[in-house]
């Protein structure tokens, strides 16, 4: 037992300097290995510090070659690219069924018929049951890289017209735009919009008595606008023109006939909400503007105005979209007021021949006086779009004949002062942004001692390429 026990020693004496010979070994290894992943993890470090680097530069590069791209001239485009879809086409398609009561001579009382006679051809008093009323025919194209063109036809019955046909800049910098030719004039709120971007069927009542037959201003002339590098929305703009749509006439002159000014303010409040206010001013002048009355004893009688025509107009349009997204719901409150004077002459004639007070001997005459008026009005409008498809709307209407001065001539023609008003409840259902069906309910006591309960049915169909509206 003995020499058993000397073996087993002897065997672990020599086993123990063999075991640590193996883990000095292992440790060794290991030590080796934590040193290579550090080294590689310092190179992977400097890889990707090195590559940091390369990526600022070449943002600042980019960043630099923006600016330089921002504030240098656009470069010609190729011939190709400007002819791939020039001109751009687009066709709207509006018509309606009107049931209302049947009025020979439509007009609104206590205000200078617009069109001479009456408002039989403005889109307020179209004709009763089913209608092509207006459509328009759209060529919109980028000229060049500096300059755009529009023309819109107005096509109604078997009458096509130019509506508009203007050139607008593109390029000129600094906040300023420059058109030229035949354009809406871009005072007040509703004025440069189509009928087919109108809320409503009709126009509100005070654009149809201070601008006629197409319920807008149209300009024959320049228009330059200027918007201020600063975070309100701040527009600013001029305008001088022909001035041969009502309010004025054409007079064939040199110069200009009519001149405009309007500044117009806008913003954000939050996400949800934004709003856009302006006031406008527009001077014209009209030289035997033709207009038909009545005498004091009912006969019909002309009146033929010289003088001027001067009218301020303040709009003011709120909008709210919850977050900011108008597709599924919004609302948008609208209205605007109108102050307007015309000082002049009036003269009064018999061309019919009926022996009017005006001339009751039929010889010839006519009798000149002093006209003298101050006219005002107001609508005010809200629609609501609960669906991405469904809107509903109310809007309400109301003028003021104001001071009607006629001079000598009130003992001869009447003069009724009277304050026209109109309220208006719609709905509609649109497709798509291209398609759209309305109806539309109207309690019109536009004419004295009138009321006229009105329902429109109407469609708005666009075809081909058609560019978003304005605010």
């Amino acid at each position: 037992m003995r020499t058993t026990l000397t073996a087993a020693l002897a065997a672990v004496l020599c086993f123990a300097p063999s075991a640590d010979a193996a883990n000095d070994a292992a440790l060794a290894e290991i030590r080796a290995q934590v040193k290579q992943m550090k080294e590689s993890y310092e190179q992977r470090i400097a890889a990707l510090e090195s590559r940091l680097a390369d990526a600022e530069k070449t943002a600042a590069k980019a960043e630099a070659t923006a600016v330089q791209v921002a504030t240098a001239p656009p470069p010609a485009a190729p011939a190709a690219a400007m002819s791939a879809f020039n001109p751009e086409i687009s066709v709207i398609l509006q018509g309606q069924y009107k049931n209302m009561k049947d009025i020979p001579e439509r007009g609104i009382t206590g205000f200078w018929p617009a069109n001479g006679h009456s408002h039989g051809d403005d889109h307020s008093a179209e004709q009763r049951g089913f209608s092509i009323d207006h459509s328009e025919l759209v060529f919109t194209a980028g000229i060049d890289p500096y300059w755009r063109g529009n023309l819109t036809l107005g096509i109604q019955d078997n009458e096509v017209e130019v509506e508009e046909a203007w050139f607008q800049s593109l390029a000129i910098g600094h906040g300023l735009g420059l058109k030229g030719g035949r354009f809406r004039s871009g005072i007040g709120y509703l004025n440069d919009k189509h009928p087919h971007a109108w809320d409503f069927a009709d126009a509100p009542l005070m654009y149809q008595v201070l601008f006629g037959s197409h319920a807008s201003y149209t300009q024959d002339g320049a228009q330059l606008k200027w918007v201020a590098p600063s975070k309100l929305f701040v527009e600013i703009g001029l305008e001088a023109g022909r001035g041969s749509t009502y309010p004025g006439t054409d007079e064939n002159a040199n110069g200009a006939n009519a001149g405009a000014a309007y500044v117009k303010f806008g913003g954000d409040v939050g996400v949800a909400n934004s709003w856009l206010a302006g006031l406008s001013y527009l001077q014209t002048s009209a030289k035997d503007r033709e207009a038909e009355f009545e005498d004091v004893n009912g006969l019909a009688a002309q009146g033929l105005f010289d003088g001027t025509t001067k009218t301020w107009i303040a709009d003011f349009v709120w909008k709210w979209a919850p977050d900011g997204n108008p597709s599924d719901r919004n609302f948008k409150l609208q209205g605007e007021y109108f102050r307007r004077t015309e000082k002049g002459e009036l003269d009064c004639l018999d061309e019919e021949g009926v022996g009017n007070a005006c001339d009751p001997a039929m010889s010839g005459a006519t009798v000149l006086s002093n006209y003298d008026t101050r006219q005002s009005g107001w609508y005010l409008q809200g629609v609501y779009q609960f669906t991405p498809n469904w809107r509903a709307g109310l809007r309400y209407d109301r003028l003021d004949s104001g001071r009607r001065d006629f001079g000598v001539n009130a003992n001869n023609l009447l003069v009724a002062d009277y304050r026209p008003q109109r309220a208006t409840v719609m709905a509609d259902y649109s497709w798509s942004e291209f398609a759209r069906m309305r109806l539309q309910y109207a309690q019109d006591r536009s004419m004295q001692g009138v009321t006229d309960n009105q329902v429109t049915l109407q469609y708005i169909m666009s075809m081909g390429s058609h560019g978003a509206h304005k605010f």
